[in-house]
């Protein structure tokens, strides 16, 4: 089981590019553009390697400031979403990183912040060290759709990962449509899994298809009996009605079967509902999987109504690209 340097990294990080997280403005980002912070992948050391302005760095890095004040990013995040915690992470960056920083937040429901926008600080400024992660949680309560990184006075940043809760208005879905409630964008979150060896279980519900065999959860291979299997809390209740298990990139290692358990859960720690998914109804009898294909199920589930988590069951062991569940929002 893989081991979280913080308990928030389990929840989907909302400064993700993937998620069409960008950045709107930059003081200075003379050396590295503040894109390559947003990347999801872990941040890179190329030796030797320079360009027009410079070394070559993985992140955002500003030049040497000569005049007072200091530099900042305004971020618009790709789906709003209420914050759990932040790394900040300064890998490769030794005589060149900032030496603290802080985070702002706002949110906005339509359009991009102006002069006039009311920030809130969501993290006062903490003290950074080189070639290092920061992690900080983060005591937010509302969603935010924008964020306003600052650091003091210049200098560069490898990743800012930020973790949280997609929000989405659940009184504005048309109870006729049939959405994914899996979705990370939708709120979904992995809860628990017997193992993530080889690919972290929140993969499992990230947007469009997997993009290699990294882009999904994977598990060690089994040498005791049983089987591997994920927790998952949908964004919201509902009731299933097509499921999409989809073994992208997995062809020498995929499982050989799966299976769906699910409940409607009321109150409870996810450390409880981890022991209580042994006993939960069957929502997808046992269904032969092949290799690097989508398996789309229909007519195999059974009609549960409204429900809350589903457990994920892979016999006996492998990776799974992405996870879609489709249903009608319970009201």
């Amino acid at each position: 089981m893989r081991k979280y340097a913080a308990p928030f990294e389990k929840y989907l990080n909302l400064a993700d590019a993937r998620l069409g997280t960008r950045a709107l403005f930059v003081t200075d980002d003379w050396f590295a553009p503040v894109e390559r912070m947003l990347q999801p992948g872990e941040p890179e050391w190329k030796e030797g390697v320079y360009d027009d302005n410079g070394k070559w760095m993985d992140g955002w890095e500003s030049r040497r400031k000569r005049f007072e004040g200091y530099d900042h990013a305004v971020i618009r995040l790709g789906v709003p979403g209420v914050l759990k915690g932040v790394d900040i992470d300064t890998r490769y960056f030794t005589g060149n990183y900032p030496p603290s920083a802080s985070l702002e937040a706002c949110f906005l429901a339509e359009g991009d912040p102006d002069e006039r926008t009311e920030w809130t600080e969501v993290l006062p400024a903490v003290e950074l060290s080189g070639d290092s992660h920061h992690y900080h949680a983060l005591a937010c309560e509302r969603p935010f759709t924008h964020l306003r990184f600052n650091i003091y006075p210049d200098g560069g940043v490898a990743r800012l990962r930020v973790h949280g809760i997609p929000y989405r208005d659940w009184s504005a879905v048309d109870a006729g449509e049939a959405i994914d409630l899996a979705a990370a964008l939708n709120g979904g979150r992995a809860l628990a899994c017997s193992d993530e060896h080889f690919g972290r279980m929140g993969n499992l519900l990230n947007p469009g298809r997997g993009v290699n065999m990294g882009d999904g959860w994977e598990t060690a291979r089994r040498r005791t009996p049983g089987n591997d299997w994920v927790i998952v809390a949908l964004g919201h209740p509902g009731e299933i009605e097509r499921i999409v298990v989809d073994t992208l990139h997995f062809k020498g290692n995929y499982p050989d079967s799966c299976s769906i358990q699910a409940a409607y859960v009321k109150g409870g720690t996810d450390s409880q509902i981890e022991t209580q998914s042994l006993f939960w109804r069957e929502l997808l009898p046992s269904q032969k999987l092949s290799m690097h294909r989508e398996h789309e199920f229909v007519e195999p589930i059974n009609r549960l109504g409204p429900v809350t988590h589903v457990r994920l069951n892979v016999f006996p062991d492998g990776g799974v690209s992405r996870l879609r569940l489709f249903g009608k929002v319970a009201r």
